[in-house]
């Protein structure tokens, strides 16, 4: 009897056991199809991914080639085409005429035409250095001067240049080579070849410009000249020595021969000089000083803005004007931060204040009665 009755109990521990491995069995059967059944989901959903990039990149392709047509469904001319796709009319939608070269060319003409119809209250060129030719946007100093005068600007500015002859160069018509200030006015005037200029604006300045209708020449340098440490002020020195050198090599003595002949040649025209404004001068990083106290040889800054109105002041009677930028425009130690952007060249704010107040000079003599 007890034979049996273990042998029942291990025939049902067996059938136990079994089931068990067949409610595995089915559980992993049931598992596998779900996972199945996503998986043939997912990889559904990543075709239809595919298939709408490859859509969207053949379209991009046809815009990129430009053979991405809109077209415009007529009205159907009769019943027989209603409702047939294949034999309703399509037509183009109007394509510009020409390229865009010639849109840009018909654009240009079109800014020139309204600049000649334009209505300006005087001429004015402007002669510098590159705080007139750095910046010959809206926000520079001779756009702000030709915006607060309503005038037309032939600016003839150049970077680097000085007023005067540097020592190693000759004023010699024959052999002229220097873009400094007395070089744009021979240029001017006619007793240089202007081929030096070609590549910079003022050479195409010198070839549109009818300088007989011009209302002033504004003459602005100074910061050069006195930089190069070759340059002196003037060749006459404190105690009443006379250095051994042309005029022409210093910064007045080329400011008054550039005013001669100006003013021989133009004798209407009306002249403001500009003197340096105030510097500050770093050397990497370091500040080494400014226009007070800096001096390479012929005396700090200040004294060629000074010089300057040394010159002006001779002319004064022929119609001469002058800028004391150095002492009068409103830059000095404490706007430095606000007005210069290298300790020299001027921020777009530095730059209005500026022009603004060389602008008001000229306004006061052109117009004295306003």
């Amino acid at each position: 009897m007890a034979n049996t009755r273990k042998g029942r109990q291990n025939v049902n521990m067996l059938l136990v056991v079994l089931i068990g491995f067949c409610v595995l069995a089915i559980i992993e059967i049931i598992y596998g199809q779900a996972q199945m059944r996503v998986e043939r989901q997912r990889l559904e959903l990543e075709e239809q991914n595919r298939q709408t990039v490859e859509e969207l990149k053949e379209e991009w392709r046809k815009l990129q080639d430009g053979s991405s047509v809109v077209t415009v469904q007529e009205e159907p001319e009769s019943a027989e085409s209603e409702g047939d796709p294949e034999n309703t009319p399509v037509k183009e939608a109007a394509q510009p005429e020409g390229n865009a070269d010639q849109t840009d060319a018909q654009t240009e003409e079109s800014e020139e035409e309204k600049e000649n119809e334009r209505q300006y209250a005087m001429q004015i060129v402007v002669l510098g250095d590159s705080i007139m030719d750095g910046d010959r946007t809206e926000s520079g100093a001779a756009d702000i001067i030709g915006q607060q005068l309503n005038a037309k600007i032939y600016n003839m500015s150049m970077g680097g240049t000085t007023a005067a002859l540097m020592p190693n160069e000759q004023y010699n018509f024959a052999t002229w080579e220097s873009r400094c200030l007395m070089g744009v006015v021979n240029a001017i005037v006619g007793n240089i070849n202007a081929d030096i200029f070609e590549g910079y604006a003022a050479g195409e300045v010198l070839k549109t410009c009818d300088f007989s209708k011009t209302d002033y020449f504004i003459i602005e340098y100074g910061v050069n000249d006195f930089l190069t440490g070759q340059i002196p002020n003037s060749r006459y020195l404190e105690g009443g020595d006379t250095l051994a050198i042309d005029s022409t090599h210093t910064y007045t003595g080329a400011l008054e021969d550039a005013v001669n002949r100006l003013k021989t040649a133009f004798p209407d025209a009306g002249i403001l000089i500009i003197g340096p404004h105030y510097c500050q001068v770093f050397s990497g990083g370091t500040f080494i000083g400014d226009g007070y106290s800096l001096d390479y040889g012929y005396g700090p800054l200040i004294t060629f803005a000074r010089g300057g109105g040394y010159i002006a002041d001779l002319y004064k009677e022929e119609g001469v004007l002058y800028f004391n930028a150095f002492e009068e425009s409103g830059i000095d130690a404490e706007t430095a931060d606000d007005y210069l952007v290298d300790g020299i060249h001027m921020t777009p704010l530095g730059a209005r204040v500026y022009a603004e107040k060389a602008a008001e000079l000229i306004r006061k003599d052109f117009a004295p009665e306003e």
